[in-house]
Formats: C-alpha cells, sequence, structure tokens
C-alpha cells in the first residue's frame, strides 16, 4: 500500500439498518434435537450435498436451519395473528 489516502470533504450518506445479529445469549444456548427419518427427493438431497460442499459445511446443517428459519417465519406470523384476535373478542 503505497498510495497515500486522499480525504475530502464530501457529506457522507449513512444509513440505519435494523440490529439483526442474535444476542450473545441465544448464540450459547443449544436446542435439543430429535432425531427423524426423511425422505427427500434425490434432486434435493444433491443440491443440499453440492451447496454444502461450496460453503464448507454440512448439508444436514443447512437442511435444519432452512426448516428452522421457516419455523421461525411462521410461527411468529400465527402468534401475532392470534394475539390480534384476541383483543377482537
Amino acid at each position: 500500500m503505497s498510495t497515500k489516502i486522499k480525504y475530502t470533504n464530501e457529506p457522507v450518506k449513512a444509513k440505519v439498518i435494523r440490529d439483526f445479529l442474535p444476542p450473545p445469549e441465544l448464540l450459547a444456548f443449544h436446542e435439543q434435537g430429535v432425531k427423524v427419518t426423511l425422505a427427500l427427493s434425490k434432486k434435493s438431497v444433491d443440491f443440499f450435498k453440492s451447496q454444502a460442499e461450496k460453503h464448507h459445511t454440512q448439508y444436514q446443517r443447512m437442511i435444519r436451519r432452512l426448516v428452522d428459519s421457516y419455523v421461525d417465519t411462521y410461527d411468529e406470523s400465527s402468534a401475532k395473528r392470534s394475539a390480534r384476535t384476541v383483543g377482537k373478542q
């Protein structure tokens, strides 16, 4: 890095983003796992295996995270809907 940095007095365009990182206590929490037998299509398994290899992880872990993400999305939505319904009664 032999080039010098040239600083200017241009306005900075800052944008506030939502805090998306979980707190440390959630990172340390280990959820209890349940073993299941699940038959998936060869196409799906091949896809996850290839993606897992690209990202240096386990394909089972990717599938588990996908299912957990689905549950988080729809579980929160149903909780909000049920709270709205209770308020209207």
